[in-house]
């Protein structure tokens, strides 16, 4: 079992290797569903911590539809993510009908080459996630990050089990979005998904969220 820690802060990825994991995704303002974290915060995590670490790829909270300008940016954030040494890209595209843009992932796929690129959480969007699933595949992603196309795991696990048997072996589906160590054994065998993905964050005095080592360390117990 792949256990992949979502990340919003340097310390957050130090914590989580602290427990036990070997892969992340590195974002910042995950409260607002994540953006492309520092400059220096990759740099941070790429050569000090023994992590994969995943980058995900958005310039701004809110619609996964973006203009010339934004797409500029962040095709020059996956060519400094490349220069850094990253394991992976995150990215996602829609339509403004909420349908993949498949020219912008193909391009991204193409920019973020040799590096696997996971297709995020943007595919719980989609209006039919059947052909949607079809087409990140034809697009070339590694991965996609989704919850079934629900709010949270636990409610899309008949729909992830189907994302599973209709994926096989040409994409892997990582699934995020409420996973706990309280329901991941459950999800595990109930949807036969390989890899998982969770922050295990916890409030912070202040009032900001963290990366728990003692959440993670529980995920991953619960996964042996």
């Amino acid at each position: 079992m792949n256990i992949e820690i979502c990340c919003n802060s340097i310390q957050s990825a130090a914590n989580a290797q602290s427990a036990g994991a070997r892969r992340i995704e590195l974002c910042q303002d995950l409260e607002n569903g994540g953006t492309t974290p520092s400059y220096a915060a990759i740099k941070y995590c790429v050569e000090t911590l023994k992590l994969d670490v995943f980058v995900l790829i958005r310039p701004r909270s809110g619609n996964f539809c973006y203009n010339e300008l934004e797409i500029e940016t962040m095709a020059e954030d996956v060519q400094t993510c490349k220069t850094l040494g990253v394991a992976g890209i995150v990215v996602g595209f829609l339509t403004p009908d909420g349908h993949i843009d498949t020219v912008l992932t193909r391009r991204f796929v193409e920019l973020a080459h040799p590096l696997p690129v996971t297709f995020h959480r943007a595919f719980d969007r989609v209006p039919d996630w059947k052909n949607s699933l079809e087409e990140v595949i034809d697009c070339g992603c590694a991965r996609i990050l989704t919850s079934g196309c629900r709010p949270s795991v636990e409610e899309g696990i008949g729909e992830l089990r189907q994302i599973v048997a209709q994926a096989g072996t040409r994409i892997t589906i990582l699934a995020g979005g409420g996973v706990t160590p309280s329901n991941v054994k459950h999800l595990i065998q109930e949807t036969g998904v390989q890899e998982v993905h969770a922050s295990c964050k916890h409030t912070m005095p202040g009032g900001y969220n963290e990366t728990s080592l003692l959440l993670v360390k529980e995920l991953i117990s619960q996964t042996v």
